[in-house]
């Protein structure tokens, strides 16, 4: 029987398997909702609402609730983007960016009371033309495989930050966010905002990044960094040479 999640932590880790030894695949940040298929005495498998990622989390780190709250939830209604405190049950939470709300005051769910002064706007009014500062907004932020928070991140991660931050979901893995938008043929067709995509010897989609404007490229590499880009792809200067092959190019202007 199926049964659903709340996360109202600031942030959890999904894991590949039932094991803390396992590898992170993914995050869920304050406000992820989640459909639970399987669960064990310490683990619970679960299908994040947002993004359809599969994986498991600790049986403590979510809180049960009901299908009609799930149904209500499993898209988001307002989302932030600085970091804030949110108190749940009189206990302090520091909550970061690209975190999901269903109000924009207290609300409670379960016997959990939520209270909150974040600054929130509506998703579906999400400026998409404010990709640019959001991006910058998680600079020097380090990587880390299945991160998505300001303290660890992939690149995945940070373009579906930035991207939800902005209005426009994407999934989760760059392979799958290939898939979405329209291809652009050449570079200089690209506009600030769009997402370039870059593959390895075997033809696989493996990275991806935001393209800034004037051959310039935001992307997690080691840290979210700004290098150059051109029709080859990226080229750090710091090491002198080309680090990614770019292979698709694709726009998300409405």
């Amino acid at each position: 029987m199926i049964s659903y999640g709340f996360c109202h932590l600031s942030v959890v880790p999904v894991r590949e398997t039932p094991s803390d030894l396992s590898q992170m695949t993914t995050q869920l940040l304050f406000g992820d909702v989640f459909e639970i298929f399987a669960t064990t005495t310490k683990w619970v498998y679960i299908k994040n609402a947002y993004d359809e990622y599969l994986g498991w989390i600790d049986y403590k780190q979510f809180i049960l609730i009901t299908e009609e709250e799930f149904l209500k939830l499993q898209n988001p209604l307002f989302i932030n983007k600085k970091m804030g405190v949110v108190s749940v049950n009189n206990a302090h939470y520091d909550i970061l960016p690209a975190s999901t709300f269903p109000s924009t005051l207290s609300f409670t769910i379960q016997d959990y009371v939520f209270e909150h002064n974040v600054d929130v706007i509506p998703f579906e009014i999400a400026e998409q033309h404010d990709i640019y500062n959001l991006a910058f907004s998680y600079l020097n932020s380090p990587y880390i495989w299945g991160g998505k928070s300001l303290f660890g991140i992939d690149c995945s991660g940070f373009t579906q930050n930035v991207y939800k931050m902005a209005g426009i979901k994407l999934k989760r893995d760059a392979a799958q966010q290939a898939t979405q938008g329209v291809n652009l043929s050449f570079l200089n067709e690209a506009k600030q905002g769009d997402l370039l995509f870059f593959d390895n010897a075997e033809g696989k989609i493996i990275h991806v990044g935001i393209y800034l404007g004037e051959n310039k490229i935001i992307h997690a590499s080691g840290k979210v960094r700004i290098d150059i880009i051109d029709h080859q792809g990226i080229y750090n200067e710091e090491i002198n040479k080309y680090t990614h092959n770019l292979r698709l190019i694709k726009s998300f202007s409405s």
